[in-house]
């Protein structure tokens, strides 16, 4: 009898364990994010292709970038061709879980809201939203928008700052949107809103290439950070790129790109 009970522990515990077995594999095996990817041999990133400097088009309608620049190198060290693939920075989120993108990789705000939706990596660049005014317009702080119009890009973090603000949200006349922030400061030129809240990597990049005679409010509406998004499963190939930044942090890669977009080492990669 006890020979008997004996092999049924025994049994017992053999089928647990194959059982755990199986079910940790099912979990290993179940995203093919990264072998499917490696597979089509294509990294496709999905941007708004009108975000100087992290993503946009040159004077010869070239995608170019410092998001670019290393999410190309990403691509090289993943075995795959990269591809640069200009979305709705409205429907960004449905893009990529439609599959038509494999990541949102273009200043992308990590949000608590995001993060439950998303799979992103860890932060590679810190940023700001602030307000970019006119040289002449006498606007000093953000109190001194007080009755007065804000420009901003439609589904970008800078309506989640505008907006989670409430002392400035309810003391200005009016929010208008726009496709993208270069849109909202060539209407802040002609006059059609007194002022833009944007990216300080972006606002900074932008009034040193145009030199308009635009200046940045020195009081930020919110801190934030960057990171590449995926979708919430695809966390195998989500690891892979951040391994991959990371590394090419440690061999200065990631500090030539960046000192070759903004003049200084600025990423923020495995710190």
């Amino acid at each position: 009898m006890k020979k008997i009970v004996k092999a049924a522990v025994v049994c017992a515990a053999v089928v647990s364990v194959c059982f755990a077995g199986c079910r940790k594999q099912t979990k290993t095996n179940g995203d093919t994010s990264l072998s499917d990817l490696k597979s089509r041999g294509v990294f496709v990133l999905g941007l708004d292709d009108s975000f100087p400097p992290l993503g946009f088009r040159n004077e010869n309608n070239e995608i170019v970038g410092y998001d670019i620049d290393l999410a190309k190198e990403v691509a090289k060290r993943l075995g795959a061709e990269f591809k640069a693939q200009p979305i709705d920075w409205d429907a960004k989120e449905m893009e990529l879980n439609t599959g038509k993108i494999d990541c949102i990789w273009n200043g992308f705000t990590i949000t608590k809201e995001r993060e439950e939706a998303l799979a992103f990596t860890k932060p590679y660049l810190n940023n700001e939203q602030v307000l970019v005014v006119r040289n002449d317009s006498g606007i000093k702080s953000l109190a001194d928008m007080s009755g007065k119009v804000v420009g901003l890009q439609s589904g970008s973090s800078a309506q989640e700052a505008v907006n989670g603000n409430a002392g400035f949200a309810g003391s200005i006349k009016n929010q208008i949107l726009f496709k993208d922030n270069v849109t909202a400061l060539n209407d802040l030129e002609i006059r059609g809103v007194d002022g833009v809240v944007m990216d300080s990597v972006v606002a900074d990049y932008s009034i040193a290439a145009t030199k308009k005679p635009f200046s940045v409010i020195d009081e930020p509406l919110s801190k934030e950070e960057y990171g590449v998004a995926f979708r919430k499963g695809d966390i195998a190939l989500r690891d892979e790129v951040q391994k991959i930044l990371e590394e090419m942090q440690k061999d200065g890669t990631a500090a030539a790109v960046s000192i070759k977009w903004f003049g200084r080492d600025i990423s923020v990669i495995g710190k």
